[in-house]
């Protein structure tokens, strides 16, 4: 528009509340703030002066804007968003943004390569990608993301910003979105957002009669003739936008004059009605050319670019530039700020306007024409053109063309990771398309979005029509449900949908077609979790993998492959690692990096459990990290993790759990949480800490949680009852282990079974030595964490020392257990008249000592004294205690906290340095508190500093 206000009029409360805003965000507040309103009232132009208060107080700023082409165009505003950094010259490190980089790289392909891995394609995972991104813009002044017309954003968006503003509060990032007041999903989000009191929402209202003048003299720079006023405001009713316009409507037309710097009313005239009426003016002073192009404008959208319209008018580049510049289309139309060559209606009223003056069957012409138009510029309709050609065939009325071009659009939309969308675009191609293949392209597709987007439900819920589809294709569907259910755990569902793939195939179904429903009916056999389901899964999984390799199926064979390395690790590790590397090699050989990398994950498990290395883990993580592989990066640290605990690695274990567990739950990723919890349990007993592990139990509680209650037992509370020196406990806890091993069969190991359960059995006189023979047959009882106990219990069999020392050798990665071995050899041995259990027990008390477990130290010291050894009581830092909290009764352990209260260190820390837990660091500054007559923490860090 020629005439506009140099400055925001009439807002003046909500420019307040802005800057309130903008100082919550300068303390590392994050904040979030929706304008919304009717259409011209003002969302943009209020948006924009809070851009430029961000931008004045240091703040990086992104923009974007909802695509009016349709709200189904997956993360265009976010895209544009990330775009605008560089048009504004902000560097970003995109290194640090480690493996959500390639997720990111979806929305600015100049940021690297995306991934096809389904876990990296997951919205969680953009969103979190999105995050880290303004926490890293931000960092040295804060980012402002600004998001114009948010009502026409598509599902998945709301899906990540929705995600963004769960988790900003503690990072210095304003998002400000404008969106108008009708309904959409958009207006319902921001509302229910406000409701929770996460974001702010601001409703634009109309400017009263007082404000519209101060508008019309902004405007021009002076005051108004009172008839001009009454004019604006008849005119208007108080909506910016139709004060602007109609303002320079009667300027233009000579109706307002300005002499000697005094404007005055030359003709007062007839009122404009509407804002249409002011557009149907310009319009028709254009030449028929003129017109023309204008109206291909308005049939693609409220922005175009000028290489279609160019194709469709045929027109050439000067001319379509020489009505641009001139008056009637530049008060319609102006360029694009954000894309080279496209350019926009002034507001989304004014092409709405321009539609309505255009006759239908024009429109439908129109239409058709500017399709073949992109078909024709753009081959293959990459990118956001195959939606718009969509749109523009279904509005030229060609439903079976625009249902294809849906269809392409709603995968394209899927393998971007914006399932809702795509579930979106597949609704509307099946409501078009009617050709038995099309639909079942499109239905194939739309099982697979139902899925992503979390819709399993609607999925298995689905009832489509078959006729016209072959067998196979049906199988095909069907199988897809299969899967569906299998990630949802239900099994008997997805069993259920294998049997109707299978008897659709029929018993001579070829062996190729076959092998991708044997593929899920594996996974299916694994989850339900009964004997012989093992037998029965490797059966499958090995039939599979055998004809995907051969056909080939690549994905097939590597997700066979890999679940034959993991169900055979129980009885054959060598032939695990052996499945593995043949997946491996054929993810590298059909150029498959994430297939590839899950083999690795794997393999790594196998050398951590055989040898206790995790070299080949830390490669599987950082290659994860590398190319976005979200899922197998944190399923490397899983492992990584429980290796950290047997290493006797509490601090670092502690921090990793924390770490990925923080963000499994922001991403979802269910599996990888229940996993952490299970690790939090193992940690826990192994520190000896009762109190985190019953925390931890909870994971029982969960769907699928029965999967762990062998580790849970054996690898967590058993050895937390040891630590307590509670034998009868522990023996209680390692039978329910191996209870629930026979009945649950799980590809899980170190439950106790080829390792502790022999060693205690050997010391209490209830292993024989046929027993121990045939348990340790079994390939598996050479994982070196179980073959350190089975060594000791070997040697308590034997009573042979040289087995003691030689488990020395193979546990030496394991401090905690090689001395809780020592402990348990030590009684027997004592009691038996063997070997040096002086020797086993002095090293395995100054090792409990040094650690803070008093239990099994003191059960140590008790040995010997039986054994009539001469034990001194242990008073090591006790001279380092000032005389002055001697007396008070300050012991060594409380002296030894009260210097780590000085160096202002949290529970946790502490707990971390001393090796016990924070409810232990709890109880001993309560004590404190108490002998020191002082009354808070602060008060004991200052009586630290003095006493040293």
């Amino acid at each position: 528009m020629a005439l506009r206000a140099p400055v925001v009029v009439g807002r003046e409360h909500e420019l307040e509340l802005i800057r309130t805003t903008l100082a919550k965000v300068a303390t590392g507040r994050g904040q979030v703030v929706f304008l919304t309103g009717e259409a011209g009232i003002g969302k943009s132009r209020l948006a924009s002066a809070a851009t430029d208060l961000a931008y004045q107080s240091g703040m990086s700023v992104m923009r974007g804007r909802g695509s009016a082409m349709s709200r189904t165009i997956p993360f265009r505003c976010l895209s544009e968003a990330l775009l605008s950094l560089q048009r504004l010259g902000t560097t970003v490190d995109i290194d640090e943004l480690g493996p959500y980089r390639p997720a990111l790289a979806r929305l600015n392909p100049d940021w690297g390569t995306t991934t096809d891995d389904a876990s990296s394609s997951s919205l969680i995972v953009l969103a979190e990608g999105v995050l880290r991104l303004t926490e890293l813009v931000g960092r040295k002044g804060g980012c402002a993301v600004v998001i114009d017309d948010l009502q026409y954003a598509d599902p998945d968006t709301l899906a990540v910003l929705e995600y963004v503003i769960d988790n900003i509060a503690h990072q210095p990032t304003l998002l400000i979105a404008t969106m108008r007041d009708e309904d959409s999903a958009a207006l319902e989000f921001a509302r229910a957002t406000s409701k929770r009191d996460s974001a702010s929402l601001i409703e634009l209202r109309r400017l009263k009669q007082q404000q519209v003048s101060a508008l019309a003299g902004a405007c021009l720079e002076g005051a108004l003739p009172a008839p001009a006023l009454d004019l604006l405001w008849a005119g208007s009713g108080g909506l910016p936008l139709f004060v602007e316009e109609l303002l320079d409507e009667i300027v233009s037309d000579g109706r307002l004059v300005r002499t000697d710097d005094v404007w005055r009313m030359a003709d007062a005239g007839v009122p404009p009605s509407a804002l249409v009426h002011s557009v149907a003016g310009r319009f028709g002073r254009l030449n028929d050319q003129a017109r023309e192009f204008v109206s291909v404008a308005a049939v693609i959208g409220l922005r175009f670019p000028l290489t279609v319209v160019r194709e469709v008018t045929g027109l050439d580049y000067r001319t379509l530039l020489r009505y641009l510049q001139s008056e009637p289309v530049a008060h319609l139309i102006g360029p694009d700020d954000h894309t080279p060559d496209w350019y926009l209606f002034t507001h989304a009223l004014v092409a709405d306007a321009v539609l309505t003056l255009i006759p239908e069957e024009v429109q439908a012409d129109l239409a058709r024409r500017a399709a073949d138009a992109v078909e024709k510029r753009y081959p293959g309709v990459p990118g956001d053109w195959c939606h718009l050609c969509a749109t523009l065939r279904e509005a030229a009325g060609q439903t079976a063309e625009a249902g294809s071009q849906y269809a392409e659009a709603g995968r394209r939309a899927l393998a971007q990771g914006a399932a809702q969308s795509a579930v979106t675009l597949l609704d509307r191609s099946l409501e078009l398309v009617h050709d038995p293949v099309q639909r079942f392209e499109a239905l194939e597709a739309q099982l697979l979005a139902l899925t992503e987007a979390g819709q399993v439900d609607r999925a298995l819920a689905m009832s489509f029509d078959s006729s016209g589809l072959d067998r196979p294709h049906r199988a095909r569907l069907h199988t897809q449900l299969a899967w569906a259910a299998n990630l949802a755990g239900r099994t008997s569902d997805g069993l259920a949908q294998v049997e109707i793939a299978r008897a659709l195939l029929g018993d001579d179904a070829c062996a190729e077609v076959s092998a991708p429903i044997d593929v899920v009916a594996a996974h299916l056999e694994l989850d339900r979790a009964e004997p012989g389901s093992l037998e029965r899964a490797e059966s499958v999984a090995l039939r599979a993998a055998n004809v995907a390799e051969r056909v080939p199926l690549p994905v097939v064979a590597c997700q066979a492959w890999q679940l034959l390395g993991a169900l055979t690790r129980r009885r054959d590790p060598a032939q695990a690692t052996a499945y593995l590397e043949r997946s491996r090699a054929f993810a590298i050989a059909h150029d498959l990096p994430i297939w590839e990398i899950h083999a690795l994950v794997r393999l790594g498990l196998n050398d951590a459990l055989r040898d206790g290395e995790i070299a080949r883990l830390e490669q599987a993580r950082d290659l994860a990290s590398r190319i976005g592989a979200v899922i197998a990066r944190y399923q490397s640290e899983v492992n990584i993790g429980l290796q950290l605990v047997l290493r006797g690695d509490f601090a670092a274990a502690s921090a990793l759990v924390e770490e990925v567990s923080s963000a499994a739950k922001r991403l979802g990723l269910q599996e990888i949480g229940q996993f952490m919890a299970v690790l939090r349990a193992v940690l826990a007993g192994h520190r000896g800490d009762r109190t985190t592990l019953t925390e931890a139990w909870s994971v029982l509680g969960e769907p699928g949680g029965e999967q762990h209650t062998a580790r849970l037992h054996g690898l967590a509370a058993t050895f937390c009852s040891l630590l307590e020196e509670d034998r009868p406990r522990a023996r209680a806890d390692l039978d329910l282990a191996l209870a629930a091993e026979r009945a649950t069969p799980t590809t899980y190991h170190l439950t106790g079974r080829l390792g502790l359960d022999l060693l205690l059995r050997a010391v209490d006189g209830s292993l024989t030595q046929a027993e121990y023979d045939e348990i340790v047959a079994s390939p598996a009882a050479g994982l070196r964490w179980d073959h350190h106990f089975a060594l000791l219990a070997s040697a308590v069999l034997s009573r042979n020392a040289d087995e003691v020392t030689e488990s020395a050798d193979v546990g030496l990665l394991y401090p905690m257990a090689r001395h809780l071995g020592l402990r348990l050899v030590g009684e027997a041995a004592a009691r038996d008249g063997w070997g040096d259990p002086e020797t086993w027990l002095r090293t395995a008390e100054a090792y409990f000592h040094d650690n803070g477990v008093a239990a099994v130290a003191g059960a140590c010291r008790a040995q010997l004294r039986q054994m009539g050894v001469r034990v001194t009581q242990r008073r090591t830092g006790a001279g380092e205690v000032p005389d002055e909290l001697r007396l008070s009764g300050v012991t060594v352990r409380e002296y030894e906290v009260l210097r780590l209260l000085g160096a202002r260190l949290a529970n946790n820390e502490i707990a971390a340095q001393l090796h016990v837990s924070p409810r232990t660091v709890e109880k001993h500054v309560s004590s404190l508190l108490t002998k020191t007559g002082l009354t808070n923490r602060l008060a004991l860090g200052k009586l630290a500093t003095t006493a040293d």
